[in-house]
């Protein structure tokens, strides 16, 4: 990508290069997510506390991802990971203060996860576009993670089996946007 041709400042070319040199760990750290996710649909988890322990741990892992992330990326896109880390721990908290609450209490904290995670994920797709060939990837995650989210805040019965659906399911939209990250950040480190 010339310099002329590039729709990016010298900073951000230089964040990204930088960026670009630890892009094995987003695919390591997505790959891990997505071994969490198989582990947590293969094992039966028959309580609300125990499910939302589960969740704590995975919202501090995500909290640590989003630090990460912080630390990777430059302007707007920094502020939102910032945000999203916060969210994230407060929600982690929400999770570790009282895990024996009620089935709607964690479904709550779920459905919020969703949400903000996938309008974040919308929002970074349809903003990086230009730069990014699999911008297509993340709408669709960022979609469907919204969706969760509504199908996590209405009440379906109560059934312990979806929250661990839905602990599944983030886990592995989380493994899948950071191993789509990790690409994205290799080639935009080859493209600089």
């Amino acid at each position: 990508m010339s310099e002329a041709a590039s729709p990016l400042s010298a900073s951000e070319r230089q964040t990204f290069a930088d960026a670009g040199r630890v892009w094995w760990l987003f695919l390591v750290t997505g790959t891990l997510w997505l071994l969490f996710s198989i582990i947590v649909f293969r094992f039966d988890y028959t309580t609300v506390s125990a499910i939302s322990i589960l969740f704590g741990f995975f919202m501090l892992g995500a909290t640590l991802m989003e630090i990460v992330a912080v630390a990777s990326t430059h302007g707007w896109r920094r502020l939102l990971h910032a945000a999203l880390a916060l969210a994230f721990l407060v929600i982690a908290i929400l999770s570790f203060v009282h895990p024996g609450n009620t089935f709607t209490a964690l479904a709550a904290v779920m459905s919020f996860y969703f949400v903000f995670k996938g309008t974040f994920d919308i929002i970074v797709a349809v903003a990086t576009r230009p730069e990014n060939e699999l911008w297509w990837l993340g709408l669709m995650i960022g979609i469907a993670e919204v969706l969760l989210g509504f199908w996590a805040a209405g009440d379906f019965g109560n059934k312990v089996i979806l929250l661990v659906i839905w602990v599944g399911a983030a886990a592995l939209t989380r493994g899948i946007s950071e191993i789509m990250f990790a690409f994205t950040l290799r080639h935009m480190r080859s493209e600089v």
